[in-house]
């Protein structure tokens, strides 16, 4: 099994720069500081390494569109918000790892003529940021970060800003949004982030996870990247594996690692020697997998293709005692708490989702409701600023479509 991102996993305080720099740390960045910027955005592009976030982006597509749209200043963000329920793997580089997103972001700088970055850190994370500030502060005495990096000219700096705890802010427009002082709501898209984001400046965003695949990259080539996975969707992925399980954790994968093989083998099967009922496959909002359906890998267009997403990459398993309404009601729950009410589609309509839900729940819920229910679904979808609308109303219309008969079970 190739391990990238979590390839430091056991060594003692891998979070100091001398332990970075003593297994390799930063001598990719050497190498990129020695390359035109133009061949850093091909060998990114030719890896094909897509966005780890949950939409799946190619990285280097976004950054030739970004040299398209290039006129005066640009700004590096890293999205850290990782507010996806179920969602860890952020985290575990930030807190275990950090000189490797810091070494990433500084060669994804270079290559798209960056000099100020930010790392928008999710509020409860208060104890990794202070670890951030600290590998900064290392990484810029010792000449990676800052003024004139190592001797070649180049300059950048990144702060730390903690957001406020909106899930929405894991939105690109409503982090930039944030970042500016205003309520982290989502822009109209276009103009996108590339022609007009931070301060109305060209601005590239990336997910952790991906800015910290870029050091492999750099150090070992495009075809080292793509060899690792399946053809289309190179390189590996981290898993988070919670819920009904033996061994919950973090797991790195290569792409197209049957959900199987991650639930039985790596995660050690179910919890108490139960049955699977269910697994959620990309995070809270990716629709729901029956136990029939797990014979799939994991990688973006298979999972499309059966009607669900990889998400973020967390995996909830739940056992055979499940009950999937509850399941149902603490999503819409969720999702009603976390609008961010500039749209009337998604701030009414999760709230009477939720109503709705809780009132099944209580076994005061008729028919209609559950018809009232899926329709919100159809209608709140595609009617929305963002991919809010979407997050919220999938999974809940997955879990009544393939569990309808609990529901009906509860009804009066």
């Amino acid at each position: 099994m190739t391990e990238i991102l979590l390839r430091n996993k056991d060594i003692p305080n891998s979070q100091s720069l001398d332990v970075y720099t003593g297994r390799g740390g930063y001598s990719a960045l050497k190498k990129a500081l020695s390359l035109p910027s133009a061949e850093i955005i091909s060998m990114v592009y030719e890896s094909g390494l897509r966005g780890r976030g949950g939409a799946g982006f190619p990285a280097g597509a976004k950054w030739k569109l970004l040299t398209k749209y290039r006129v005066k200043t640009v700004y590096l963000i890293c999205n850290a918000d990782e507010g996806e329920p179920g969602t860890f793997k952020d985290r575990y580089i930030m807190e275990f790892d950090p000189h490797m997103l810091i070494e990433g972001m500084v060669i994804a700088a270079y290559a798209t003529g960056a000099h100020h970055g930010f790392i928008y850190i999710r509020g409860e994370y208060d104890w990794i940021a202070r670890i951030l500030v600290k590998a900064i502060e290392e990484a810029q005495a010792a000449g990676f970060l800052g003024s004139n990096i190592m001797g070649s000219g180049f300059s950048f700096f990144i702060d730390v800003y903690r957001g406020a705890g909106s899930y929405v802010c894991g939105e690109e427009t409503a982090l930039i949004e944030s970042l500016e002082g205003k309520a982290g709501r989502p822009r109209l898209k276009p103009p996108f982030p590339a022609a007009r984001g931070l301060y109305g400046e060209s601005t590239v965003i990336h997910n952790v996870a991906t800015l910290s695949f870029i050091p492999y990259i750099i150090e070992n080539g495009p075809d080292a990247y793509k060899s690792v996975g399946r053809p289309g969707c190179g390189g590996t992925n981290l898993f988070s594996i919670s819920g009904h399980v033996n061994k919950p954790g973090l797991y790195e994968y290569p792409m197209g690692t049957p959900l199987r093989e991650l639930i039985y083998d790596a995660a050690g099967g179910i919890r108490g020697g139960k049955q699977l009922k269910a697994v959620i496959p990309g995070g809270l909002s990716s629709p729901v997998l029956r136990a029939d359906e797990i014979d799939v890998t994991m990688d973006y267009q298979s999972l499309n293709a059966i009607g669900t997403m990889l998400g973020s990459g967390a995996i909830i398993v739940m056992d055979e005692d499940t009950s999937i309404p509850l399941i149902a009601q603490k999503a819409a729950r969720f999702f009603a708490h976390e609008s961010c009410g500039q749209c009337t589609p998604c701030r009414e309509g999760t709230n009477v989702i939720k109503f709705l839900i809780d009132r099944i729940i209580a076994g005061q819920g008729g028919r209609q409701d559950l018809e009232s229910i899926m329709r919100l679904c159809r209608y709140i979808k595609g009617s929305t600023i963002c991919a809010f609308g979407i997050a919220a109303t999938v999974p809940v219309e997955a879990m009544i479509n393939k569990f309808r008969s609990e529901f009906e079970g509860l009804l009066r």
